[in-house]
């Protein structure tokens, strides 16, 4: 061992003369993009202030024990959640496997072998042989392209668990908006099937009239055609909440079916808007985590390519043992060595690697802009739905109740005959279209709060 350890001390100011002379000089890094930087606004442009934290079971705010079973069991059935869970292991045994470059590598061997030799008498010999042997082998990492590596597969992911956390807000946020939808689809069954009943009511009175001479056929005629006008858009609702019962099925993971109902729209209370700054939107919304990561990935990627311009440096050993039928004692049998490998021509490839991944940096750093400037739409969008579809309602039920008193004297009227049947049936007509579009607004104005939800991140931890 020792005549082993002279033996690269001896080496060494011929293997360092060697790095200096083969030494590549990398090309120069290169600075992000100009236009990839974004500053956050001062303030959002709807004038809605935030009263409420966002916590990491959001859809809990709406307090309907039903919509929180289904939003858990998407959440733990959902295939693109199990997609990205996936990923997320993948992503982690990548990185042992880069991590594992730091560490020396240990094998073990051994040869068996049977020989027949003619000796120095002219007699044969006949010998067995076995040769275990252990060698080792590690890369020093002078030039940090190994480290570079391991944080690019760390950074790498960390971005893929902010993107399952992504897809987890995406799949909750779909549960919640499409059971919600669904509710606002029953309601305005409900409604449809509550004016049948009355215009079936009024045809009934209308068919009684006209048997007795006190009205036309005209009248008559009248009252069908709004009975069946008026029936022939239950269908219309039932295939919609049949479509909808698919749809959330789906999302839950299994075939479809019908779906549990929990409290109705006008039961269900929209929780109060999130409290926040454009900023805060940074560190809130996985995406934008993830596209964060992603540049961070792509820079120390783009530092290991330039580093493999330049020399590595490897150890390697071996240890074992010849036993042999011919020898009386076994033979120790060692070797230590040291390389280095410095590129001189390869054919332009270094310098097209360092390329890809200077571009692959640019395509991220340009992605976390994008991803940015939407978040901000998306919230602005998302403010600016809870606030005018709140007004749009206020309207629509003072609406209502206008409608609704004008029915009322329209009916009196044409019972005292100071008014004919078209007057009571356009008053019919349009309260039943104010209702109809006051259940559909109800309904989107809870959806609005779960975009808002989603659209700040969603209670996401954080990585």
């Amino acid at each position: 061992m020792r005549r082993g350890a002279r033996l690269l001390a001896g080496l060494a100011p011929v293997l360092l003369g060697v790095l200096a002379l083969a030494a590549c000089t990398p090309p120069p890094a290169t600075p992000r993009p100009v236009g990839t930087i974004v500053i956050p606004p001062p303030e959002w442009r709807a004038d809605r202030a935030g009263s409420a934290e966002i916590g990491t079971q959001w859809w809990r705010r709406f307090d309907d024990p039903v919509l929180t079973g289904l939003v858990e069991e998407a959440l733990a059935a959902n295939g693109d959640v199990a997609i990205a869970l996936a990923r997320v292991r993948e992503a982690r045994a990548q990185e042992t496997i880069v991590r594992a470059q730091r560490l020396p590598t240990l094998d073990v061997g051994s040869g068996v072998g049977r020989s027949r030799t003619l000796g120095a008498l002219g007699t044969p010999i006949n010998a067995s042989a076995v040769q275990p042997v252990f060698q080792t082998a590690y890369e020093i990492d002078l030039f940090g392209r190994i480290g570079s590596e391991v944080e690019a597969a760390r950074l790498g992911r960390l971005a893929t668990e902010a993107a399952s956390e992504t897809a987890r807000l995406a799949v909750a946020a779909a549960t919640a908006s499409g059971y919600l939808t669904l509710r606002g689809l029953d309601a305005r069954a409900r409604l449809t099937r509550a004016t049948i009943a009355a215009r079936a009511e009024a045809l009934r009175i209308a068919r009684s009239r006209a048997e007795a001479g006190y009205t036309s056929q005209f009248e008559l005629r009248l009252a069908e055609a709004e009975y069946e006008g008026t029936a022939q858009l239950l269908p219309e609702i039932e295939l919609a909440i049949a479509r909808q019962e698919n749809a959330l099925s789906v999302l839950l993971g299994d075939p479809p079916h019908a779906i549990e109902r929990g409290r109705s729209v006008g039961e269900l209370q929209a929780p109060p808007v999130p409290a926040g700054l454009p900023s805060d939107l940074l560190r809130r919304r996985p995406d934008i985590a993830q596209a964060e990561l992603a540049i961070a990935a792509s820079d120390a990627t783009l530092a290991a390519s330039r580093a493999r311009f330049l020399p590595s440096v490897g150890l390697t050993g071996s240890a074992g043992a010849i036993v042999s039928s011919s020898l009386g004692d076994p033979i120790a049998i060692w070797s230590l060595g040291a390389s280095v490998l410095a590129p001189l021509f390869e054919g332009g490839r270094l310098r097209a690697g360092v390329d890809i991944a200077e571009a692959r940096r640019d395509q991220a750093a340009f992605t976390y802009r994008d991803v940015v400037l939407t978040a901000f739409r998306e919230v602005e969008d998302a403010l600016a739905a809870v606030e005018k579809l709140q007004a749009q309602r206020q309207r629509l039920e003072a609406q209502r109740d206008a409608a609704a008193e004008a029915l009322r004297h329209a009916t009196n009227r044409y019972r005292a005959g100071y008014s004919d049947y078209l007057a009571q049936l356009d008053a019919q007509r349009t309260l039943f279209s104010v209702e109809l579009a006051l259940a559909q607004v109800e309904a989107d104005q809870l959806t609005a709060s779960v975009a808002l939800y989603q659209t700040m991140g969603g209670g996401w931890p954080g990585p």
